[in-house]
């Protein structure tokens, strides 16, 4: 081969390797989310551009800068480990693509660091790019004692539904449900999980459970675990598993509106309203001084005042208006005073009367 036919395949060589070589500061699965730096390295008060690829579309992810890290092992200390107060939130396109200023800043933890990238909401995906903040610490990374490694094997899904109570604002409850599988190489005992609680877009509250159990390696199990919100909870909440540091898998929960509570406050608005006016009308019915058609006299009445009086003769309408009071034994046949006046016809006992006889002869 000429030395020109030489020089061209050196060139073509150069361009391909270019061309397949990864960039500086990209971690990139083969078939999932990816993450580009714009810098490999800068100093704290300095920014870098954050890109990706491969993304759920409208996805809302959390752009971190994290110590103590490397894409291989993730972030063991989670985001505990991250420089959270920095972090800038983004929403992806339609395709799946996004692009954020960041700003530097130290992690709470020696280097080496990462850009971590992770979705807020929905099904857990996440990717990290290697960093290099300037000026900061750099330290080995702790070795990994563990030889028993956890790992979400199906879907997590909440089991369980609400009841009459929960209705009335009853706190509701379901059980986490989803299969392990051990990939390390020692036996895992009473795995200590934890599982977060979080409403809409706040940071979820955690609780730690145990299951009591062994998971040797290569096998897998079955585990439940009891969940539940406070009492009157209602929206969209998210309920997050850990293990080791790590978020294994996140499940949404909607929790209806508890209708029975606002039904109550609804009866209590009415009725209590409806009673105080009750209670309100009898007291006044009960104070309220009463009218009768006819006023009544205090004192005797103007016809025994009179009887009562020396030397007046009521007259015969005031007798006609003072009841006669009746004995019980006599009825007004059999009055005697009234019988004893109707046995005879009347007559006159005048001595000058003319129809009265007289004898003749006498002298």
């Amino acid at each position: 081969m000429s030395p020109n036919g030489k020089a061209r395949v050196a060139v073509w060589a150069a361009v391909l390797a270019l061309l397949f070589t990864p960039l500086a500061g990209t971690a990139a699965a083969a078939d999932g989310p990816s993450v580009k730096l714009s810098k490999s390295q800068a100093g704290t008060g300095g920014s870098i551009t954050v890109s990706g690829d491969g993304w759920r579309e409208r996805a809302l992810l959390m752009i971190l800068v994290c110590g103590q890290a490397v894409p291989s092992r993730g972030v063991p200390g989670g985001t505990n480990s991250c420089a959270n107060a920095d972090g800038r939130a983004v929403t992806t396109d339609s395709a799946g693509r996004f692009s954020k200023k960041v700003p530097v800043s130290e992690p709470p933890v020696p280097c080496p660091c990462v850009v971590h990238v992770a979705t807020v909401t929905g099904t857990k995906a996440e990717a990290d790019a290697i960093f290099q903040v300037a000026g900061h610490a750099v330290e080995p990374l702790p070795a990994d004692t563990s030889g028993g490694r956890l790992s979400v094997l199906t879907d997590t899904r909440l089991d369980g539904s609400g009841g009459l109570l929960t209705w009335f604002g009853a706190p509701p409850t379901r059980t986490l449900v989803f299969t392990v599988g051990n990939i390390g190489t020692s036996d895992v005992k009473n795995p200590v999980f934890q599982v977060g609680t979080a409403h809409g877009v706040f940071a979820p509250q955690w609780d730690e459970q145990q299951w009591r159990g062994t998971i040797r390696p290569g096998g897998k199990a079955r585990i439940e675990l009891p969940v539940e919100l406070s009492g009157g909870a209602h929206g969209d909440y998210t309920v997050s598993l850990e293990y080791g540091g790590k978020v294994l898998a996140e499940q949404p929960w909607g929790v209806g509106r508890p209708w029975g509570v606002t039904l109550f406050w609804i009866l209590v608005c009415l009725v209590v309203p409806a009673a105080l006016f009750r209670i309100g009308m009898a007291v006044v019915d009960r104070i309220r001084p009463r009218h009768t058609g006819t006023v009544r006299r205090r004192g005797p009445r103007l016809p025994e005042l009179a009887l009562r009086l020396p030397g007046f003769k009521p007259s015969t309408a005031a007798h006609a208006a003072t009841p006669t009071p009746t004995l019980p034994w006599f009825t007004p046949d059999a009055d005697p005073g009234a019988a004893g006046g109707r046995l005879s016809a009347p007559h006159d006992d005048s001595p000058t009367s003319p129809t009265t006889p007289t004898r003749e002869g006498t002298t």
